[in-house]
């Protein structure tokens, strides 16, 4: 008994289904490529860059790579300049009010007042003096990172621990807050992105 014509699976219509499955394919495979590779074009789609000649400036001043306050920035905000978080971190490159304040009693505070974080040239005026402060308290990039998100008491307890147990504290495998960890990784391998991606804009003049 034949079946009916309905139930016939014609041949035209399994090789449309097979050419769709290819081509799909095809397009995720040369995604996953041009992912892993990611050329400049494609990261710029990914990984904006904005307010580059303030991020310049301000990085030239406190002596940091333009590349790692957008990696900074990026990770913090991905450049929304009215970012807040839970805690109260205000603007592109999340600074606490607390933290401003601070900065603005110490040595080479910026010029403009700490009350005006939510303009993105304030913030990064603060935020990139605080991460100088860090790097100079601290001695290193990722120790640095580590205090800017997961706070300079923390990092002090993690690497006392660390030199009672007769260690060095190693940073990023080291950091027991899985967050701080994940910021710290996730902004070196941005540096690394906006290194290649916009070598000439992150120039310095």
């Amino acid at each position: 008994m034949a079946r009916p014509a309905s139930l016939v699976r014609r041949p035209e219509t399994t090789s449309r289904v097979g050419t769709l499955i290819v081509v799909v394919v095809g397009l995720g495979l040369a995604w996953f490529l041009v992912h892993q590779a990611m050329p400049a074009w494609y990261a710029r789609l990914w990984y904006p860059l904005h307010y580059e000649r303030t991020i310049v400036e301000a990085a030239g001043r406190n002596g940091l790579e333009p590349a790692l306050v957008a990696a900074v920035i990026q990770a913090e905000s991905g450049f929304v300049p009215d970012s807040r978080s839970s805690q109260g971190a205000v603007g592109l490159m999340q600074v606490l009010p607390a933290t401003a304040r601070f900065v603005a009693e110490g040595p080479r505070r910026p010029s403009p007042p700490p009350d005006r974080l939510e303009d993105p040239h304030v913030n990064i005026a603060y935020g990139t003096r605080y991460l100088r402060y860090l790097i100079d308290r601290h001695g290193s990039v990722p120790l640095a990172l580590a205090a800017y998100n997961g706070g300079e008491a923390n990092v002090d307890r993690w690497i006392a621990e660390a030199e009672a147990a007769g260690r060095t504290l190693r940073v990023p495998d080291d950091v027991p807050f899985p967050e701080t960890r994940a910021f710290v990784e996730r902004v070196l391998e941005l540096r690394g992105v906006y290194r290649r991606t916009y070598g000439e804009e992150l120039a310095a003049p």
